[in-house]
């Protein structure tokens, strides 16, 4: 396997990770307010043994299922952070913290049997246990504003509009389908005018029903978006992104003793043709070049005022060995920058925008289209970037927040959803579902969860191996 694989592994762990570290902090903060006794709190999880776990004043255990020793309970006891074993698990597919005295997935309603105890969680009130099972959902969903706004105070929001993309924007074959050509600058959709300022505009194109874009800076054109396009994008196996800037080749620079550096080419140069045909953007250049892998062609130059022409034999991969200038350097790029204070709504802006469209696009799941679309963790692991880019990485991670808090919250007997809707027609009727009740409600809800992951993951194992 390459680097890029292993660098897209590691982001999605570390991602997925810390996602899974703060939801299950969210359920431990509200519990301890409460005065609720944490048996335990792991990140992954431990069948059969755990990779490191400690407990205050009780030591440390590596590569072991042996569990601490436990000490009587005495009376008049107030529970303390002390009284939880930490760990980390050796599986990466999730985490979770034990909470005493609740149904969950570390246990059933026969641990339950015991006499109720003034710090368990099913001793409490119902609107504490609520808040409890909230906790993580708010602090996922907190994280995402924290993420954003921390990136627009640091970063700023650098796009590039879209009438100074002056080489238009590329689209996948199944946009050329219906009618994009690359090139074309998208201007409206269905009559509403599109920034590149509006992080949904890409969005907005796909679910539109027209949308009018600039053909050869000269031409208006019309085209008409048909319904679920957005499985069409998403069966595309062309790999480029829909509506996604054309980078002119600008060179940046040049590894030593590669065909670029013996041709003669230097840094600055835009390469506009191969063997006479034009390269206006970087994926026509690197068509030609693997066409003329291991054979010498002349390369055309943009150099200042000037056009020269090199010959040059581009390596058996079809590389020559040259660094593309980023966007930044190439088009004219305008920021917005934000003060700490003015990060803050920003950042929740950012956060709701992102639910709000997530939650919007739900719909096509209920449709045999999106049931096929559904993905893993393969998928979730392919929109990292090849190389660690920590703006990208905060980007990614910020978005799966989101999507994490929102996919707990879904009603589903085994989610925090599920247990909120108990809780809620406990606060509402005044009248607790027993522990037998919710007991079969778990394993149910766990059935259909792990049902799910061995869809979605079997969706990608089909995609990205046998398809």
């Amino acid at each position: 396997m390459d680097s890029a694989f292993w660098i897209k592994a590691l982001q999605l762990i570390a991602g997925l990770g810390l996602l899974v570290f703060l939801h299950e902090l969210g359920h431990y903060f509200f519990a301890r307010i409460f005065g609720i006794k944490v048996d335990k709190f792991y990140l992954f999880f431990n069948p059969y043994f755990s990779i490191v776990k400690w407990k205050p004043g009780k030591g440390v255990k590596f590569f072991t299922s042996k569990e601490f020793d436990e000490e009587p309970i005495p009376d008049n006891y107030k529970p303390t952070w002390r009284d939880t074993t930490y760990g980390i698990g050796w599986l990466p597919l999730g985490g979770y913290c034990a909470i005493a005295g609740m149904i969950d997935e570390t246990k059933s309603a026969k641990d339950l049997a015991a006499e109720p105890q003034p710090w368990e969680f099913r001793t409490k009130p119902a609107w504490q246990r609520l808040l409890v099972m909230l906790g993580g959902v708010v602090f996922n969903f907190l994280t995402a504003i924290v993420i954003y706004a921390g990136i627009v105070y640091t970063y700023g929001e650098q796009y590039v509009p879209l009438d100074k993309a002056y080489e238009g924007m590329a689209y996948p074959a199944a946009a050329h389908n219906i009618g994009f050509r690359d090139g074309d600058i998208p201007l409206t959709a269905d009559g509403e005018r599109l920034d590149a300022a509006d992080a949904d505009f890409r969005l907005k194109m796909i679910e539109a029903k027209e949308v009018t874009v600039l053909r050869n800076h000269a031409d208006t054109v019309k085209i008409a978006i048909p319904d679920k396009f957005i499985f069409a994008l998403e069966n595309d196996t062309t790999g480029v992104s829909f509506c996604s800037y054309r980078m002119p080749v600008v060179v940046a620079g040049l590894a030593p003793g590669e065909p670029a550096v013996e041709a003669g080419i230097q840094k600055g140069d835009r390469i506009i043709a191969v063997d006479s045909v034009p390269t206006t953007a970087y994926m026509e250049f690197t068509a030609e070049l693997k066409k003329n892998a291991g054979k010498e062609v002349a390369i055309d130059i943009l150099r200042g005022n000037d056009t020269v022409s090199v010959a040059i034999t581009p390596t058996e991969y079809g590389k020559i060995g040259i660094q593309l200038a980023p966007i930044t350097d190439i088009y004219e790029v305008e920021t917005v920058d934000y003060s700490l204070w003015e990060s803050v709504p920003k950042g929740w802006e950012l956060g709701v925008t992102t639910l709000t469209n997530y939650v919007s696009q739900l719909k096509y799941v209920f449709t045999s289209e999106g049931a096929q679309s559904l993905g893993g963790f393969g998928t979730i692991g392919s929109i990292f970037p090849d190389t660690w880019q920590w703006l990208a990485f905060w980007n990614i991670v910020a978005f799966l927040s989101v999507i994490l808090a929102f996919m707990n919250i879904i009603p589903i007997p085994g989610l925090d959803g599920g247990h909120v809707v108990f809780l809620l027609w406990e606060i509402i009727t005044r009248r607790r579902p027993s522990e037998k009740v919710l007991d079969y409600a778990q394993y149910v809800g766990m059935l259909l969860i792990i049902a799910l992951l061995i869809y979605a993951n079997g969706n990608d194992i089909y995609r990205f191996f046998i398809k």
